[in-house]
């Protein structure tokens, strides 16, 4: 493909993600084709119909101790998203040596908080579970999430309630991933919002940022500082400052080219000049000691 064809599609990208909230499809079309990865699709965590995630592999032979492994959720607002829009962050990442879990779970109107907490928690048990069976070193378990989800991401890293009703701890995860995540967004004025969250009753410790503890996971925070769906300050800024008082490694990148969606557009070729967000979650990952 030309330069000049490469630069029509990034455009006609850009428009359509800057009017969404998440990334599309359309980015999947552009980034298909290659043989650096497998995919397992429809894979059951748990017996609902939104208890499903695709397994994204690297296709070459794991290394000794086995590939590291991301369990990743998508945003949305936890009222919309489907993992096959998703399959571009997979692709990316498994074509780069890391075991990728895309993961749906269950959204409003279906059900509220805490529902999808519990539906991300099994599925990130699933991971844990299954990371040596799928050629990933169970020792280097990580999840990420990308604004709703980076807030589910952040839930389960931070709050072991959530991977204590599967028999497992955030002591388990080598780290996590927050790519423009809500960290602290209550209380709200959005109205769907607040059903989901049970207004006027917001439930106590429903926000990240009550749990900025002490051993807490390695974390990477990334996002634009110019975030126009979720404040960068009080939600990404607040917890990386919350987190590196309470002694936990904290890597925060920031990313002036992006917005809110393009942030994770960048894992997709097309979109790389948004942001070197791939790169940076790959370092991440690659240089957080096993658990």
């Amino acid at each position: 493909m030309t330069g000049i064809a490469q630069k029509i599609i990034a455009a006609s990208l850009v428009a359509v993600l800057l009017s969404a909230c998440s990334p599309i499809g359309t980015l999947n079309a552009v980034s298909a084709g290659g043989t650096k990865h497998a995919v397992t699709r429809d894979v059951s965590y748990g017996p609902l119909a939104r208890q499903r995630l695709d397994i994204y592999r690297p296709s070459a032979s794991s290394p000794p101790a086995g590939w590291p492994l991301v369990v990743f959720f998508y945003g949305g607002s936890w009222s919309s998203g489907q993992r096959d829009d998703y399959a571009f962050v997979g692709a990316a990442l498994a074509d780069r040596g890391v075991v990728t879990l895309v993961a749906d779970y269950r959204l409003y109107p279906e059900v509220r908080y805490p529902d999808f907490m519990k539906d991300s928690a099994k599925a990130l048990s699933y991971g844990l579970d299954e990371a040596k069976r799928l050629g990933a070193d169970p020792k280097r378990v990580f999840v990420m999430g990308h604004s709703a989800g980076g807030y589910n991401a952040a839930m389960l890293a931070l709050d072991p309630r959530w991977l204590a009703a599967t028999k497992h701890s955030p002591g388990q995860l080598a780290g996590w991933i927050g790519l423009s995540g809500p960290y602290d967004f209550l209380p709200s004025s959005d109205p769907e919002l607040r059903s989901i969250f049970h207004h006027p009753d917001y439930p106590p410790g429903s926000q990240p940022i009550d749990h900025m503890r002490r051993g807490a996971p390695p974390t990477f925070l990334g996002a634009p500082p110019d975030d126009k769906v979720v404040s960068f300050q009080r939600s990404t800024l607040q917890l990386a400052e919350g987190l590196q008082k309470a002694g936990v490694p904290v890597t925060l990148k920031t990313y002036a080219r992006a917005n809110h969606a393009t942030l994770l557009g960048a894992f997709a070729w097309p979109l790389r000049w948004a942001g070197n967000t791939l790169d940076d979650v790959l370092s991440f990952i690659a240089t957080t000691p096993p658990r």
